[in-house]
């Protein structure tokens, strides 16, 4: 067959954009799939995502918006008036240069037209682009598929740059076309994804193999999986409810979430978001190679940076280790990490997401154990019980706060172990505080919240001198209905506009709760909250009853009651 055109995919992700009906999404892009060459299957999935390569895969565009915009400037012709009234009316970046290209562009579009594969391995040009002169290489590779796009294509193209192609066709959908596409169960479609975590795998996989392929899907050592993900749980009761008391409860330590992946002596630890850090954590490397007797080994855990008596630090403290590429020995010393470990994936040869949580307890019991002696110190497995009763949970929910942790984690023995799903199986019980501050800027959103005043600066009042100092954002905590109303109420406010961020005066207070208080250099109140969202409207509360700086402070400080402080 010819060489699908890009204005096919253009096409697609037009139609994706006009509906919110599942089944006509999954429809749209089996169809989409189907009339595709062999090789266009995988790149194509990609690019609807847009998400061009694998979380997995190491490989990033790196494009700045700046990079971008001067490309489109270089096309186009149009006023600074112009460009504001574009990006208002715009839903993201992607439609503002459709936007562009069609009311200002002065440069004719060349020949021939754009093929999608053509696209894609142009990205992967883009990506490998490193060192001296790589901006410039990058601008020129972009520019070059610009110059043959058409606005729509354009716009799929610069989607992609940015990896926000928000059509309303997300990761399930996908799988649902992919499965329908090429006549597979939905749910072998699902776990073949969980294992590979790269849909245009899966869907490459599924219409040029089938269904016995996708079966056979297994984990692969050095390749990472997706973290299995908890939902909230309000309070212990909630938790012994949802898992009938069959639970186990953990400590959930207030680090960074590692996956390990050990084959005899070589050892790669990966990110949450699936990023390869061992080259930051030499002192971690070695913990497993001494105290993994496993051979082979995919392990789940948590980073924890600590002080002189082992207390846990700010979790900033902890990012200082993660990106630090240099002096990594001094940082070893300056920020010490210990490791606990909570779950295993894979084990000597045998994959163990389909067994229960109790039996992988068990099987992980077996792995982490020191082959000549005890384990290393500062490696482990995490702090656990199996609570009796609502009571016996709540004290060791206690333990973990006094010992400067996060909360605790409730798992249910039988669950089974979902890469990148936020199951049932676990549920995360954290504390927080509760603060009520000011809103005094927001910023219009994205995609569904397009319209609406949506991410909220929150700010604290200074108790000497009235100003509101921000201390944070959240888009969390709101229904739809109650966007839409904050909206209306905002703009009434309005005091001025700068790009996307509408400033307002300081007069509705709500009621945020937040996990954690960090230092901040982004705001001038040198704070700034973690975890924030918003629990309610305070109507009863005006500006001059929101809580104080001197306030935050002193959450701040009272944190080291139980957490490590750095000198």
């Amino acid at each position: 067959m010819p060489a699908t055109p890009l204005s096919a995919l253009a096409h697609l992700t037009g139609r994706l954009d006009q509906t919110t009906k599942r089944l006509e999404l999954a429809g749209f892009i089996a169809a989409f799939l189907k009339s595709l060459n062999a090789d266009e299957i995988a790149p194509a999935v990609r690019l609807i995502v847009g998400q061009v390569f694998a979380e997995w895969d190491g490989r990033a565009l790196n494009m700045s918006w700046q990079a971008v915009s001067e490309t489109i400037d270089s096309l186009i012709d149009a006023t600074p008036a112009a460009h504001e009234a574009v990006y208002a009316r715009a839903v993201d970046g992607g439609q503002a240069v459709e936007l562009l290209l069609e009311s200002a562009r002065q440069v004719p579009i060349e020949e021939p037209p754009l093929t999608l594969l053509e696209v894609y391995h142009t990205f992967e040009q883009i990506a490998a682009s490193a060192g001296s002169g790589s901006r410039a290489r990058k601008t020129g590779l972009l520019r070059g598929l610009l110059l043959r796009a058409t606005p729509a294509e354009a716009k799929v193209i610069v989607k992609n740059v940015f990896g926000e192609m928000r059509h309303g066709a997300g990761e399930g959908i996908v799988l649902e076309g992919i499965a329908r596409a090429a006549g597979v169960p939905m749910p072998v479609a699902m776990r073949a994804n969980q294992i590979w975590g790269d849909l245009g795998e899966v869907a490459a996989v599924a219409l040029t193999e089938g269904e016995r392929a996708l079966r056979a899907a297994d984990i692969k050592l050095f390749r990472p999986l997706k973290p299995m993900l908890a939902a909230t749980a309000e309070h212990m009761a909630e938790a012994f409810a949802r898992h009938s008391g069959h639970l186990a409860l953990e400590f959930k330590l207030d680090g960074a979430r590692v996956q390990v992946h050990k084959n005899g002596q070589e050892v790669r630890i990966y990110s949450r978001q699936l990023q390869d850090v061992t080259g930051s954590l030499p002192d971690v490397v070695d913990m497993i190679r001494r105290g993994v007797s496993a051979e082979t080994a995919v392990l789940d855990g948590e980073a924890v940076a600590v002080d002189e008596q082992g207390h846990p630090l700010p979790f900033q403290d902890l990012m200082r280790r993660f990106r630090r590429l240099r002096d990594i020995t001094a940082m070893v010393t300056e920020v010490p990490l210990q490791l606990y470990v909570f779950d295993v994936l894979y084990l000597d040869g045998q994959a163990l997401i389909d067994e229960p949580y109790q039996v992988r307890w068990q099987a992980l019991e077996r792995a982490v154990a020191a082959p000549g002696g005890p384990l290393p110190s500062g490696f482990g497995l995490a702090r656990r019980t199996l609570p009796a009763g609502e009571e016996e949970g709540q004290a060791f929910a206690e333990e973990a706060h006094a010992a400067g942790h996060e909360g605790v984690m409730a798992k249910e023995l039988s669950s089974r172990y979902t890469p990148g799903v936020r199951g049932k199986g676990w549920l995360k019980l954290k504390h927080v505080f509760s603060l009520d501050l000011a809103i005094v800027a927001a910023e219009w959103g994205y995609g569904r919240r397009h319209g609406w005043l949506s991410n909220y600066h929150l700010a604290a009042r200074d108790a000497e001198t009235g100003e509101f100092h921000v201390v944070g954002k959240t888009f969390k905590g709101l229904t739809d209905v109650e966007f839409e109303a904050m909206t209306s109420r905002l703009l009434a406010l309005e005091t001025g506009r700068r790009g996307g961020v509408v400033t307002v005066l300081p007069q509705v207070v709500v009621e945020v709760l937040a996990g954690e208080v960090q230092k901040s250099p982004s705001y001038r109140s040198g704070l700034a909250l973690r975890f924030a969202r918003i629990l309610r409207i305070r109507e009863d509360k005006s500006a001059s009853e929101a809580d104080t700086l001197d306030t935050v402070r002193q959450v701040y400080e009272n944190q080291f009651r139980y957490k490590g402080r750095r000198p």
